[in-house]
């Protein structure tokens, strides 16, 4: 038995952040159908990369997985109407709607929760239900930049990149929207009661950049761009080594440097003349220097190999294909193989999290 078997969810989103709330439902157990627009349907099905089936991108078919899809138009009385049937018999609702949408169609929360008193309805969006930004369309990108990510991604005096991946605020957000979903499931075994989950993609962002909010309400500190390094901890970045190859690694305390420094560069002078952060911080140009100069002697390999020897936290910075041929991920099955009827084996990422009796 799964853990969420019997729990019905409808998925009325689009795209990626709501409907991964839902993907992960169903990964446990839940029965999800998704809902879609009559004509094209989601436009997550066109997103990405495109595959032989016209309306099945690669995309789709990786984050769409485990639901079954339905079409139903929410703009007429006849698809409203059906929808308040299905509710009946619903525990989630999921949806990413601009605010507003559902209550303009008739559906808002107070209509739904007349019918079945037990429904959560999950929702997310751009800037949440209320605040002056609440009308205002917005996807992952502008998640990051309002969510203070974007600003802190790049090089120092360089203009702000990509942080990763252009839709991480979607995927943070569909995480809180499930761990939302269990803890109101939980609500309701209590209580008989559900409720609303408001989630804002660039309050999910801002909520992951550990001490910036503190740091500047405590000492108007503004944490700037700082590249491939770490403006508290040194050595901890990205270090070159031989074949155009790159490397992590992370003296987070005094302890590992000192391995760091003995084990791995074999110079217990520096051990020895900056065995605390603030030193090596203060004299930064010179650890990093003596790091780069051990890495940039070994490949990618070698680094990590030694490294690890030394007991000094390391790992490759790994393209896709590096992913592909690593044997971690092949001995935890993270990259789950499965047969589709046309286009034969597709590879995505595994069901997480892993549990051992459920």
């Amino acid at each position: 038995m799964r853990p969420l078997d019997g729990v019905r969810v409808l998925d009325l989103a689009t795209f990626i952040a709501a409907p991964f709330a839902a993907t992960i439902l169903a990964e446990f157990g839940a029965e999800v159908i998704k809902v879609e627009q009559p004509i094209g349907g989601d436009p997550m099905r066109q997103f990405g990369t495109a595959t032989e089936i016209q309306d099945s991108s690669l995309a789709w078919l990786s984050e769409a997985r485990n639901k079954h899809s339905i079409t139903l138009n929410l703009k007429t009385p006849e698809g409203v109407d059906l929808l308040k049937r299905m509710v009946e018999q619903t525990d989630v609702i999921c949806e990413n709607f601009r605010p507003g949408t559902l209550e303009k169609w008739g559906l808002g929360y107070d209509v739904l929760c007349a019918i079945n008193p037990k429904l959560i309805l999950m929702r997310i969006s751009g800037y949440g239900q209320g605040g002056p930004y609440r009308d205002r369309p917005g996807f992952a990108r502008i998640a990051h930049a309002v969510g203070g990510l974007t600003y802190l991604a790049g090089m120092p005096g360089e203009a702000p990149v990509t942080p990763g991946s252009t839709s991480l605020a979607d995927y943070i957000s569909g995480l809180f929207g499930a761990i939302g979903v269990l803890m109101s499931l939980r609500t309701v075994e209590r209580t008989g009661q559900g409720q609303e989950i408001d989630i804002a993609l660039f309050e999910t962002i801002f909520r992951v950049l550990d001490e910036l909010a503190p740091a500047y309400a405590r000492h108007g500190t503004v944490r700037e761009r700082e590249g491939r390094g770490t403006r508290n901890v040194c050595p901890h970045g990205h270090f070159p080594t031989k074949k155009k190859g790159w490397v992590a690694i992370a003296c987070t305390s005094d302890k590992i440097w000192h391995r760091m420094a003995i084990n791995v560069l074999n110079r217990p002078d520096l051990a020895d003349s900056h065995p605390t952060t603030a030193a090596r911080v203060q004299d930064r140009p010179l650890i990093e220097g003596a790091v780069s100069g051990f890495t940039t002697a070994h490949t990618a390999e070698e680094v990590v190999s030694i490294c690890s020897r030394g007991d000094v936290p390391c790992g490759r910075i790994n393209s896709i294909a590096d992913i592909f041929a690593d044997p971690q991920f092949d001995a935890r099955g993270t990259l789950r193989r499965i047969q589709h009827a046309v286009l034969g084996e597709i590879v995505i990422p595994d069901v997480l999290p892993r549990l051992s009796a459920s």
